[in-house]
């Protein structure tokens, strides 16, 4: 797809901004980040739109998304993924933060293949999947999605703004994320929002 910097740039901050709040930023929002005028983030995410990257429901607030099978150019090269954040394996922690970016170039050299997809990586804190095999400091990957079934292990936006990384539950009228580590205990909530599932897990010795 032929996208100039900004447009780029525009696909990323809705991405990453989905991922750490649950919904997109608006235009205001937009131009605030990347210190141009309103007008202009507007005319760049009708561009986005006409080249199918974007989708938008008409008269709505924060409805911007990443368009159905479109991966940001930044989630499908080999070896590298957009380190969008950390996640909470304990207790959930109030934000995702400090955007940079993982290169298993760097981190594993040519022993590992070419990972493909909508594909992006959280450093894990907290101990409490630990009997999973997925411990503090570990990368997890996470494929973007906004469903998931029962036994996945997910990332959870929480209806307090929170995010935390437990295994999902669907149980009658609630949910159930389950840690996996008995220090903890699950968290019961009647709906949460999915971000992503988790597809592989990258520990640096």
């Amino acid at each position: 797809m032929n996208l100039t910097p900004k447009q780029l740039k525009i696909l990323q901050l809705i991405r990453d901004w989905r991922v750490r709040h649950g919904y997109s930023p608006t235009m205001q929002e937009l131009a605030d980040e990347l210190d141009v005028s309103k007008v202009t983030v507007f005319e760049h995410v009708e561009a986005l739109i006409k080249k199918g990257a974007l989708a938008r429901e008409r008269n709505k607030a924060r409805s911007l998304s990443i368009a159905d099978g479109v991966a940001v150019p930044d989630e499908d090269r080999p070896l590298r993924f957009p380190l969008v954040g950390k996640i909470a394996a304990g207790y959930p922690i109030e934000k995702l933060e400090d955007r940079d970016e993982l290169d298993l170039t760097e981190m594993f050299g040519p022993r590992v293949g070419k990972a493909a997809g909508a594909t992006f990586a959280l450093r894990v804190e907290g101990e409490s999947m630990r009997d999973e095999g997925i411990l503090e400091g570990d990368y997890v990957l996470i494929e973007r999605r906004d469903t998931a079934r029962d036994g996945d292990r997910v990332v959870a936006l929480l209806p307090d703004g929170q995010t935390t990384l437990k295994t999902f539950f669907k149980e009658g009228d609630h949910i159930r994320l389950q840690p996996a580590n008995p220090a903890f205990e699950p968290i019961r909530v009647r709906e949460c929002k999915i971000q992503g599932v988790v597809i592989g897990v990258l520990r640096r010795y």
